[in-house]
């Protein structure tokens, strides 16, 4: 741990009427238990610790934001999610259908066996909520419908949905 040495010793020097010279103290402390300290530390963070890569969720822009993609309506199909989180769909330019969350998987099965050229796009309302958009993403991905887009959503279309059918 820590230990003093006393020094001293060396002659029998005496001066009459001065006083003595105190004697020096060197203290020496032993690092061994600390070091011991950190590497345990070091080898259990090292142990607990999961190394794994972080879940993202990956998505691609187009280089130009004024870009446009010119498609056939048939492999269209548009996924709208309003303030209170009510799907609706349609394909092309047909009037939209209410659809719930639960049947989301169902659904998007369906619309792949189909037709698997389809084109997803998404337009969620601002107010919505942000795992909405991520829940659409997982199960477009689990539907195995991998091409996708998102888009603003408009006035437009917040009056095609109060247009929706059942």
């Amino acid at each position: 741990m820590a230990g003093g040495d006393v020094g001293g010793g060396g002659g029998s020097h005496k001066k009459r009427g001065k006083k003595k010279a105190k004697k020096r103290v060197s203290i020496r402390i032993d690092m061994t238990p600390m070091v011991d300290v950190a590497f345990l530390l070091l080898t259990f963070f090292m142990l607990t610790t999961v190394f794994r890569k972080p879940n993202v969720l990956e998505l691609n822009f187009p280089p130009d934001k004024d870009a446009t993609v010119k498609m056939d309506e048939k492999n269209l199909l548009t996924i709208r999610v309003d303030d209170q989180m009510n799907l609706y769909w349609n394909i092309g330019f047909e009037l939209p259908h209410k659809l719930t969350f639960a049947d989301l998987r169902k659904f998007l099965k369906e619309k792949r066996t189909e037709n698997p050229k389809f084109v997803v796009l998404i337009k969620i309302d601002r107010k919505s909520k942000y795992h909405a958009m991520v829940d659409i993403v997982d199960e477009l991905n689990l539907a195995g419908l991998g091409k996708y887009a998102f888009s603003p959503m408009t006035d437009i279309d917040k009056k095609e949905m109060s247009k929706a059918t059942i």
